[in-house]
This record gives structure tokens, C-alpha cells and sequence, in this order.
């Protein structure tokens, strides 16, 4: 009896310490983050230096060298390059756009979206008509469509709280606005920005043409824009509304993904993946989309160099290029896994912006489970919840070969996320220091538990 007493008591001991351990580790963690200036530092170089790098232009191979580099001075196990060809458009010059009433003309701010085609050197001269969705289009059918410009003036739905599900309500209009409207002879597209904010800055995005539909030209207007065209439509009956743009596509091109990695001690085969993405929209820094996601991943292996953290499983950071546009980075991460025989036991993604993190997300989440307990109990000090949830663009491809893997991210407040995205807004000065601390502190805190507990 003696002997049983004396075991649990050692046990009960064994795990008091060992929560210590933890609580003593997690606020080393967030002590080093919160006090260092690095990926501050490596944002605001990028936003500086590569301005622009949208995948395939010289932007872009800029940031590939400077992550590189960066990557190769924090001394890791591993860093390299990852080719993959990726789609080359080009945005030309400045777009032009103007509201034509009778003898006066008042300039808007447009931006052409991504993959779309130019107007050509003499722009795009018609009557514009105003509608809200697809169902319009529709109901007016091309007796009253065709030779026009179509206006899709659908707002983000302010009354939903998360405004991921706002832009996503709207956002079908930006992708397929062009395909649907072509099929009713419209000669060219203006696209209300995705954003709540009211201001002057037009949002871009990418958006597709359909196989046997003619390709028609395709811009975003501010929201402060689209507000005034859309009076100006109600006061005059066959609006005149002009734009141009020299956007074009050339050849594919070769550009890379940039991974590096700490090998695990105990589980050196098995993988942890941490990642943003490493191009950005290029009428605007890409601060929050997402060069802050991709220093965050860079810092949680530069935390564990560090404090001398050495993982059992290899944790591998990604900058994986071409998420913009068509995902091509992703997609090679995922191929070459496969194909050199990995094992990947989770894959963690920040694209939600640099903002206050509220929650770690991962799709094994289990409200029951002991261990997951254990976390919210050990990161709620910092004021973060743990949830069920996870995923991203680039992580999902690896989903074909690896279908119990575990996803996961960073969920932070996204209220004013929108401000941001896609836009000449999205720069170095919109970001809060430390925030970006925050952000990184709270994903190094978990794949640190995770790395030490399993998942499961």
C-alpha cells in the first residue's frame, strides 16, 4: 500500500513539474519574442525592398534571396530552394478612369485584377449599368446588357461579425464577374472593392475567365468611388463610364518556395510545417498579406534557435510563392513531399494579417482530450484560446497525399483585416510591432506543446 502511495505520489510530482516546465517555457517564448526586434525588422525590409512582388516579377525574386539569406543566417539544419513555374502578369501603366456626364468627367480609382486583359492604348468607352449580383444579370438578360459595361455594386454584408464570411459573400463577383457578365455581351466589368472601410483605395485580386466565353477587361473601384458612380448612375439615364488599363500575361516563369528547418531529435522524418506566402499584390506592400505571416514562421525557428529548443519532430518553415494568383507554390510543396516520401504530421498557415491574435486554430482540436486541455490552460494566461479549426490556401494541397494530416493557424481579429487586403493600404506603417510579437509568440508557444506532446 505504502508502495502504491508513494507512485502516485511521484506521478502527481512528475506532472506538477513537468507544468512548470511548461509555464516556464511558454513565458520564455513570449520574453524573447516581445523583446526582439528581428521580424520586425525583416518586415520592414520586405515592405521596402520588394514592394510589388507579385509572383514572376523581379520583386519576388528579390524576397526569395532575402528570406533565403535571412533563413541561412539563423544557422538551421537545412535551407533551400524549392523551383516551380508560376504565371507572369503584369499590370503595365497606371490605370485611368473616369464618369462621363455630358461635357464633364470626374475621375474614379480603379485597379485592374489579376489575370485580367488591358483595354488596349484607347481604353474602353460605354454606357454603364449598375447591378448587384449575378441574378441581375439574369433578370436583365442581354437585350439590355450587351455593349455595356456591367457595374457589380455588391457591398461586404456589415451585420456578419466575422468579415471573412462578409468577403466571401461578395467576392464570387471579383472571380467570375467578368465569365458571367461576357456571356450577356457586356464589354467590360467595374467590381466594388472587398472591403467594409469607405475610402479611396481600389482593392485587386485575381479573377478567371471561362473556356469559350469572350474575355472581357476587368477593374476594381474604391468603395468611396463605387458609392459616387452609383448616385451618378441614379441621376442620369445612360451613364458614360471610360477606363483603361495595359495589364497583359507572358510566359510562365521560374520562381521558388523558401523552406528551412530544424531536424527533429527524436522524429527527424516527421514533419511540421509553418508557413505564409511570400508574394503579395503588387499595388501595395503586402504587410499583412502576407509578409507578416511569412517573418512569424521565419521567427518561431529563429525563437527556438534561441532559447536552444531542440524539437523532437522537424519543424520546417515555408515562404511559399504564387498564392495570389493560382496556388502554384503550394501545389509543388505538396508534389514534392509526396514524391520524396515524407511524413507530415501537421502543416500550420498565417494568413489572417498581422493583427491581434485572439486563437490558435488546429483541426485535431478536442475539447475533451486531456492534452488539448492542457494547452488552453497553459496559453490562456496570454490571452489566447485554443480551438478547432485550421487550414490555408497553400497547406490544402497536401491534403492529396496526406489525409489525416492536422491544419492549423493563427486566428486573429480580423475587423480590420479588410482595410488592408489587396490594396495600396496594405503597408509596413498599418502594422502594430507588437502584435506581429504576439502573433509569432503564440505559434511558437504551440508547435512548441505540440512538438512536445503529439497532437493526438
Amino acid at each position: 500500500m505504502k508502495k502504491t502511495l508513494l507512485f502516485i505520489a511521484l506521478i502527481i510530482y512528475t506532472l506538477s513539474l513537468s507544468a512548470q516546465q511548461d509555464e516556464q517555457m511558454i513565458r520564455q517564448i513570449y520574453n524573447e519574442a516581445l523583446t526582439s526586434d528581428v521580424a520586425h525588422h525583416q518586415l520592414k525590409w520586405l515592405c521596402e525592398n520588394t514592394e510589388g512582388r507579385i509572383s514572376g516579377r523581379p520583386e519576388a525574386a528579390k524576397a526569395v534571396d532575402y528570406t533565403y539569406q535571412e533563413m541561412l543566417n539563423m544557422n538551421l539544419d537545412r535551407v533551400y530552394l524549392q523551383p516551380c513555374m508560376v504565371k507572369a502578369w503584369k499590370r503595365g501603366q497606371p490605370e485611368k478612369a473616369f464618369i462621363i456626364s455630358g461635357k464633364q468627367q470626374f475621375e474614379v480609382p480603379v485597379s485592374a485584377l489579376g489575370l485580367s486583359i488591358g483595354t488596349g492604348s484607347g481604353g474602353l468607352h460605354a454606357e454603364i449599368i449598375e447591378v448587384y449580383d449575378f441574378e441581375d444579370l439574369k433578370e436583365l438578360g442581354r437585350e439590355q446588357i450587351e455593349g455595356k459595361i456591367v457595374f457589380f455594386n455588391k457591398p461586404m454584408d456589415p451585420k456578419l461579425i466575422n468579415t471573412f464570411a462578409a468577403y466571401g459573400g461578395a467576392a464570387g463577383l471579383r472571380v467570375n464577374g467578368a465569365a458571367e457578365a461576357a456571356k450577356y455581351g457586356a464589354v467590360g466589368v467595374v467590381v466594388r472593392s472587398l472591403t467594409l472601410a469607405k475610402d479611396d483605395f481600389p482593392h485587386t485580386g485575381v479573377m478567371h475567365y471561362e473556356e469559350g466565353v469572350e474575355q472581357i477587361p476587368a477593374v476594381m473601384i474604391s468603395t468611396n468611388g463605387a458609392d459616387f458612380l452609383s448616385e451618378q448612375i441614379k441621376k442620369e439615364e445612360g451613364l458614360q463610364f471610360y477606363f483603361q488599363t495595359s495589364c497583359y500575361t507572358e510566359a510562365d516563369v521560374v520562381s521558388h518556395n523558401v523552406i528551412g528547418e530544424i531536424k527533429g531529435s527524436v522524429y527527424p522524418d516527421q514533419i511540421i510545417s509553418i508557413g505564409g506566402h511570400l508574394d503579395a499584390w503588387d499595388n501595395g506592400q503586402g504587410a499583412h498579406d502576407d509578409a507578416g505571416g511569412c517573418v512569424q514562421s521565419m521567427e518561431v525557428l529563429r525563437i527556438f534557435k534561441a532559447l536552444g529548443i531542440r524539437p523532437n519532430y522537424t519543424i520546417r518553415a515555408v515562404m511559399f510563392m504564387d498564392e495570389e494568383i493560382a496556388q502554384r507554390g503550394g501545389q509543388k510543396y505538396a508534389e514534392q513531399a509526396n514524391a520524396n516520401q515524407e511524413k507530415h504530421l501537421m502543416a500550420f498557415e498565417q494568413d489572417r494579417g498581422v493583427l491581434v491574435p485572439r486563437a490558435i486554430a488546429f483541426s485535431a482540436f478536442d475539447p475533451e482530450n486531456e492534452k488539448h486541455q492542457n494547452f488552453k490552460a497553459l496559453l490562456k494566461p496570454y490571452n489566447i484560446e485554443v480551438i478547432k479549426g485550421g487550414g490555408g490556401v497553400d497547406i490544402g494541397p497536401l491534403k492529396q497525399f496526406y489525409p489525416d494530416i492536422v491544419f492549423g493557424d493563427l486566428i486573429t481579429d480580423d475587423q480590420r483585416y479588410f482595410d488592408f487586403h489587396h490594396s495600396g493600404n496594405d503597408s509596413f506603417d498599418q502594422v502594430n510591432k507588437r502584435e506581429l510579437q504576439l502573433g509569432a509568440a503564440a505559434i511558437a508557444s504551440l508547435i512548441y506543446l505540440i512538438d512536445q506532446y503529439g497532437i493526438n
